[in-house]
């Protein structure tokens, strides 16, 4: 099989400078090196590769935006979206690990954290020392997580939490889990030590997508934690949704990562396969499909890489950022199952990764916002109407 070479149909690389060339194919080499070979068995047992982590900290893909004090590569946010691409284009779990680590955990707390949070997670963190969870989502309040059940009362230095949390990855392996609670009314963000009596993580099974990832239940039974752990300049929902923001951007490129795998199974399965004496390719519906799968890509990188650039100049909205996930998952999911079309009964095999990215795009379209709820976030911004309740 030939060496994997991208997909840039309007020559995107020359829009982007050698620094983010360079992290991207640094990334790219990674997934052909690190990831391709064990996935599949990986994804058959429902079990994350932990041999992984220390080999991504080691290329700067934890908190790769923030800044070197840290530990973290400072690099900007379309270098970052290169990086979901890549990781993604192995395996929707393997990004979203990094997704989590990166905005979900090490955000969070270099923006709400003191000093001495920062010092004493961040670097650990980045280096994979330490692993992150990120406590949001309830059995009952996930698309409205101001309906939020879990609570935190003040108690002689510190606080009682009470509660559970959902579909949570990396939750079972992590060592700190940043977790939304509500406080006398308002929304805090806390941080809860794994070990902590009252703290318990366990694992949920049964899944058919994102199987080489780890999804956790978080349960709160009178957990004690110091006043220390409390993120001091966190406050009300916009805290938690200005994480989502940062992880919804990495989900953008990361979908494009699962349609460049896909479109660049099909193509070269499409080229080799014969039927009725010709490449399956050189029939009209094929390329009809092919030719789909290609434009809607393009069109994906070329929302990415805009946001991106805004995103590095301080202008990017989330109500874009929605746009840039709604319409990339959709996409990406669109293009997995045209994939598995063109590659025939061939496409249910783990031979190839069609049907592996297919069934985790199902889980990509539903988390970090439902395409319903960006669907409503976009609806709102441009009609001055709300319509979620």
């Amino acid at each position: 099989m030939s060496k994997y070479q991208g997909v840039d149909y309007y020559n995107l690389d020359d829009l982007l400078s050698e620094d983010e060339i360079l992290v991207r194919n640094t990334v790219r080499e990674f997934v052909d090196d690190n990831v391709l070979p064990v996935i599949e068995r990986h994804y058959e047992a429902g079990t994350f590769s932990m041999e992984l982590i220390p080999k991504m900290a080691g290329i700067g893909l934890f908190g790769p935006t923030l800044p070197q004090r840290y530990g973290c590569a400072e690099l900007n946010n379309v270098a970052y979206g290169l990086m979901m691409q890549e990781l993604e284009r192995g395996d929707s779990g393997v990004r979203s690990f990094a997704s989590v680590q990166s905005g979900l955990v090490m955000y969070p707390i270099f923006t709400f954290g003191t000093e001495q949070q920062k010092d004493q997670w961040l670097p650990k963190l980045a280096s994979g020392e330490k692993i992150g969870c990120f406590g949001l989502t309830e059995p009952d309040f996930g698309s409205n997580p101001g309906g939020m059940i879990t609570r935190a009362e003040r108690k002689d230095g510190g606080f009682v939490l009470n509660g559970a949390k959902m579909w949570i990855t990396n939750g079972t392996i992590a060592d700190v889990a940043v977790v939304w609670a509500k406080l006398e009314g308002e929304i805090r963000g806390f941080l809860v030590e794994k070990g902590t009596k009252g703290f318990s993580a366990p694992e949920m099974k049964g899944k058919h997508s994102l199987r080489a990832s780890v999804t956790s239940e978080l349960v709160f039974q009178d957990c004690v934690i110091p006043e220390t752990n409390l993120l001091p300049a966190s406050g009300g929902l916009k805290s938690p949704l200005m994480c989502l923001t940062q992880a919804r951007y990495g989900i953008a490129w990361g979908a494009l990562g699962s349609a460049m795998a896909c479109y660049d199974t099909a193509l070269s399965y499409a080229k080799s396969r014969i039927q009725f004496g010709k490449p399956i390719a050189g029939f009209q519906m094929t390329q009809e499909k092919l030719v789909h799968m290609l434009t809607e890509i393009t069109k994906g990188q070329l929302l990415c890489l805009q946001l991106g650039r805004l995103k590095d100049q301080g202008k990017a909205k989330f109500n874009q950022v929605s746009m840039a996930k709604r319409n990339n998952v959709y996409h990406a999911l669109e293009i997995a199952r045209m994939a598995r079309e063109i590659l025939g009964a061939n496409g249910i095999l783990n031979e190839y990764p069609v049907m592996r990215h297919a069934a985790n795009l199902e889980s990509v379209k539903t988390y970090e916002g439902t395409h319903e709820m960006h669907t409503l976030i976009i609806g709102e911004d441009i009609t001055g109407i709300g319509a979620f309740v």
